[in-house]
């Protein structure tokens, strides 16, 4: 029969989804392996053929581990919570459920035309609230949790109430707001002046309710504080760094502020040095490692207060290199600090609320990137240097960020690059103060060199020195060594309708927490998706979101990452409504042993989702504190798109190759309108209205289109469907060629006319079980050595290639196999049975049909792996070329046990020898083993 791939698959897939043929469940009886993607947001473009690049990887490793004799879990679910149904709703009053559910049956059907192994009774949206429910059930931990530094993990926010109330927080360690104590004296104006935060067993029972939840609120691991923001209004919403792009939003284009909130955050600094420590027990590529240690950002130094002159104030500040102390020759504070307007003299006072005002729309992303725009304004203000006295005039720059150390720095120009553009930008002194540079041509950042021009540091070596500082400023009581990290707490709510609400009520203003009986507290319905007339979030718009005693919710909703943080978990035991999971289950699946997915998440889902694990570590919910084993960065399919050339203002395109003639304006097309670079005219005239007249400049009759490689985006028309390529060639196919493309770590550009040729091969591999009339044509003869050769050589190479994540080598590897066995016209069943196997992770449709023609009543899928035998191709001959004169005439099989005279014997036996002779005797035989025979005649 003819390969019939429509047929074929569509079986198979219905034959899979009836049996449940993926099903993983607790088996103690086989080794478990945990395959897990990076879920899909689900949009309403559908998959384009980048998209399943991962997922056709991985579900060959998990197609291949189940064949290894491994129970494999292998999901898949949807991160369903997003700001552009949101938006959709917004336009178009659509609830976003219904966008967002359409999309998802959207996606369910693409992936299952490409044949995938998932368990798909564990499917999992973060928009149910039966999911969502563990969402907010983690967050009323984190909030009732707070971060002991004695014990490094969380405890019960209840031991901490205890110890207040036994000894007052005097000897408490915890991980804690910075300076809370400010802000509670504000609130609390009877407390005491100065008051530096601690208190006694007896002051701590003498607080009332509101003061002693507020003074929890800055230990707990999920608290409220104000912050600043990037606030979108036109999208209502606060947004992270990376959605917003020189003061606009990413997605629209609209306007972003900075702004100061009351926001929900996570602790997750808490956590830093284990997340940072975690990196060493985990197989992830180095350059997410790297990434991630980067944005930890641990640096040991010292904080130093700096009195600033005629004022109770004093800027404290963090230095990795307190040796350069004496080579401050101005600070600079954030824009943000506190003190920015308090501290600028009346002549400068104008000047700093104006530079206050343009840099505050300023993201911090854009503030570290354009190292080259250097900006600032001086406060008219000095501190003290607290070694010598000497007065140091004090800046306010946005290259110092408020986010990082304390939002102040003592700039040393002659030893950091940033404060040195800055001082010679504004004509700052710049002394030296460790030798080994040339300051007259840049700063010397080297941590090597010798101290001078530094007092009692003088001569010493820089590490001596770093530790000499900092023993004096302890000495002095006016600083400490420490350590300090780059990692800021996750602001972990937004003011937008779609996403999780919190499981928060206000009492008199206070933030309790629901009851885990409560749970969950569902997404209200609203009569608009909008902020309300007076600035509120839309949940404040709902009616009667309040509790049953008349308690108003909180009215924010959780981040796009709160559902994404723990969803490897759920997945262990989704249909469970008592518990987030089970112990049986966790303690079976215990992490993912394979994680694949975008490096784009190495600093956002990556970090979140290990602290969320130790978090639940601590709390002696999870069997393991790291989620993920290994993780492995697929990398980009990026587009192929055309380009067509309209001559400057008319309605003529000229083809490519002519275009060098014309003043033109480049547009990208349709990439689906355009053939080998040919552009199909009529189609590209109904295209679009304004396109209807067109006329066109050809070169041979035909308009040649330009290209370019770029990401894969509908707004290049660049995007291929699958579907479309499913059509006409098969999802075997479409797995095959998405393999084949090239390494799976790395970006390579797709080119739908590549395919065929992968098409051709999968017709080939079934035309081996099939005879000239197509019928299925398998016989039970003994093989010969050459056929197993090429099998267990096959089977040696696809075992290797898939342990490796070499996917297009192996692929490569079956079409050699493939034209070997065609020329020897094997057909033998000790042969091709487990040839099948072999393509069976990457060919699942084509193999289970071929398997069930091979007399097989099961599914392929837990069949075994084949054994490799090392016998089979053990080389027993050579094949020499034989030469006459020194030109090589023809090759001779010959056994590697003959010696040099019986080579030389066999040779001159062989029938094509006489040829070549003509009658005439060999004069010499040259034998080099292993490598030419040569005659001469």
């Amino acid at each position: 029969m003819e390969y019939n791939f429509r047929q074929i698959e569509k079986k198979w897939q219905e034959y899979w989804m009836k049996n449940k043929t993926f099903r993983a469940e607790t088996d103690a009886s086989k080794p478990k392996y945990y395959v897990l993607d990076m879920f899909p947001y689900p949009s309403g473009a559908g998959l384009h053929v980048g998209h399943p690049l991962g997922y056709i990887a991985s579900d060959i490793y998990s197609r291949y581990k189940r064949l290894k004799g491994f129970n494999v879990l292998h999901p898949m679910g949807y991160d369903a919570f997003g700001l552009p149904a949101e938006q959709y709703a917004i336009q178009t009053g659509t609830h976003p459920s219904i966008t967002t559910e359409k999309n998802i049956q959207r996606y369910r059907e693409q992936m299952d035309k490409i044949g995938f192994s998932y368990d798909w009774d564990r499917e999992v949206k973060t928009c149910d609230p039966g999911y969502y429910k563990w969402t907010q059930w983690t967050f009323i931990q984190l909030f009732n949790h707070w971060y002991n530094l004695e014990t490094n993990k969380a405890a019960p926010i209840t031991e901490l109430i205890s110890d207040f109330e036994s000894d007052g927080n005097a000897q408490v360690r915890a991980a804690m707001t910075a300076d809370w104590h400010k802000g509670i004296q504000t609130k609390y104006p009877f407390l005491v002046e100065n008051w530096d935060g601690k208190f006694t067993a007896a002051q701590w029972k003498s607080f009332k309710e509101d003061l002693q939840r507020d003074i929890l609120m800055n230990y707990r691991l999920a608290y409220q504080s104000d912050a600043m923001v990037n606030w979108c209004p036109d999208l209502g919403t606060v947004l992270a760094n990376d959605e917003v792009k020189e003061g606009f939003s990413v997605r629209g284009g609209h306007p972003v502020e900075r702004k100061l909130m009351r926001q929900w955050f996570l602790r997750i600094t808490a956590y830093a040095q284990r997340l940072l420590d975690g990196l060493d027990l985990i197989d992830f590529p180095e350059s997410i490692k790297e990434i991630q240690k980067n944005w930890i950002g641990r640096s040991e130094g010292a904080e130093i207060a700096f009195p600033i002159e005629d004022t109770p104030y004093s800027l404290d500040i963090f230095t990795t290199r307190p040796d350069t102390i004496f080579g401050a020759t101005f600070m600079v504070i954030a824009p943000e600090h506190e003190l920015a307007e308090t501290i600028a003299s009346p002549g400068q006072a104008e000047a700093v609320r104006n530079y206050l005002h343009w840099a505050k729309n300023r993201s911090e992303r854009e503030r570290m990137s354009e190292v080259k725009k250097i900006t600032g304004e001086f406060t008219g203000a000095y501190c003290l240097n607290p070694l010598n006295g000497k007065k140091i005039p004090i800046w306010v720059a946005d290259y110092v960020l408020a986010g990082y150390g304390t939002g102040a720095i003592m700039a040393v120009p002659a030893h950091d690059s940033r404060d040195y553009d800055f001082a010679k930008h504004f004509n700052l002194p710049i002394t030296e103060v460790v030798s080994g540079g040339d300051i007259s041509e840049s700063s010397y950042d080297a941590k090597d060199g010798i101290l001078i021009n530094s007092e009692f540091i003088n001569g010493m070596k820089v590490k001596e020195a770093i530790s000499a500082v900092i023993s004096k400023v302890e000495e002095l009581k006016i600083g400490k060594g420490t350590v300090n990290f780059r990692l800021r707490d996750a602001i972990f709510s937004r003011q937008r309708y779609w996403g999780e609400p919190f499981p928060v009520y206000y009492k008199d203003g206070i933030a309790y927490v629901l009851d885990e009986s409560e749970l969950p507290l569902v997404l209200p319905e609203v009569d608009k998706y909008l902020p309300t007339e007076t600035g509120e979030p839309p949940l404040a718009r709902a009616k009667n979101w309040k509790t049953k005693e008349g308690y108003p919710y909180e009215t924010s909703t959780m981040p796009g990452f709160a559902g994404s943080s723990g969803y490897y978990l759920r997945y262990l035991d989704p249909q469970n409504e008592h518990e987030y999971f089970s112990k049986e289950a966790n303690q079976y699946w215990q992490d993912v042993d394979l994680y694949l997915g975008g490096a784009e998440h190495a600093t956002g889902h990556l970090v979140y989702s290990r602290f969320w694990n130790k978090f639940l570590w601590d709390i002696g919910l999870v069997c393991k504190d790291e989620p993920y084993k290994r993780l492995i960065n697929q990398g980009m399919i990026q587009g192929r798109s055309n380009l067509v050339y309209r001559i400057k203002n008319t309605s003529t395109f000229v083809s490519y190759n002519l275009k060098k003639d014309y003043e033109i304006t480049e547009m990208h097309v349709d990439v689906n309108m355009v053939e080998n670079d040919v552009l199909d005219l009529d189609a590209f005239k109904t295209w679009r209205p304004d396109l209807a007249d067109a006329e066109f400049i050809l070169e041979d009759g035909n308009y040649i289109c330009g290209w370019e490689v770029e990401k894969m985006s509908k707004s290049l028309h660049n995007v291929i469907n699958p579907d479309d390529l499913i059509t006409h060639y098969g999802a075997d196919t479409l797995r095959l060629y998405e393999m084949f493309l090239g390494p799976l770590e790395q970006s390579k550009p797709w080119d739908t006319n590549g395919i065929e040729g992968v098409f051709r091969f999968i017709r080939k591999f079934w035309r081996l079980y099939h005879d000239r009339e197509n019928e299925f044509s398998v016989t039970n003869e003994e093989p010969t050595k050459e056929e197993l050769k090429i099998l267990h050589r096959t089977i040696k190479k696809t075992g290797d290639d898939i342990e490796r994540f070499s996917f297009n080598t192996a692929v490569s590897n079956f079409m050699i196999c493939v034209n070997e066995l065609s020329e020897l016209k094997c057909n033998k069943r000790v042969i091709l049975e487990p040839l099948v196997i072999l393509i069976a992770p990457y060919a699942p449709h084509m193999a289970e049909e071929l398997w069930e023609n091979l007399g097989h009543s099961e599914t392929i899928t837990y069949s075994s792996f084949p054994i490799f035998r090392e016998e089979y191709i053990v080389e027993d001959t050579f094949h020499y070329p034989v030469s006459f004169n020194g030109k090589m005439r023809f090759q001779l099989e010959l056994s590697l046990n003959l010696t040099v005279p019986e080579i030389e014997e066999d040779v001159l036996k062989a029938p094509e020898t006489e040829k070549w002779l003509q009658g005439k005797a060999a004069k010499k035989i040259i034998v080099v083993p292993k490598k030419i025979i040569n005659i001469v005649v």
